[in-house]
């Protein structure tokens, strides 16, 4: 099975905050894949908002999302869907 991966910028001017972080995790949870990012050094779970929050990301940092399982290009779709559209704020 192959990964799929894409770098994003997050542009919600608050970064990924508790209400952003649950938005992320709730589209992440629709799928069966695992999603996750890095950010420098730290790679965080997309489906768990305490590892989204132990990320620290900010407006403006780049993150790399990784999707990989069964519905991948989808969840990957989704999910920077949902980071462009700016996580409801």
């Amino acid at each position: 099975m192959i990964m799929v991966s894409q770098k994003i910028q997050v542009t919600n001017p608050t970064g990924l905050h508790l209400r952003p972080a649950g938005l992320l995790c709730r589209t992440a949870m629709k799928f069966k894949s695992s999603v996750t990012f890095t950010y420098k050094t730290t790679t965080a779970n997309a489906k768990s908002v305490l590892s989204v929050l132990g990320a620290c990301v900010k407006c403006g940092d780049e993150i790399t999302l990784v999707c990989e399982g069964s519905d991948e290009e989808e969840a990957l779709k989704a999910v920077v869907a949902e980071i462009e559209s700016g996580l409801g704020e």
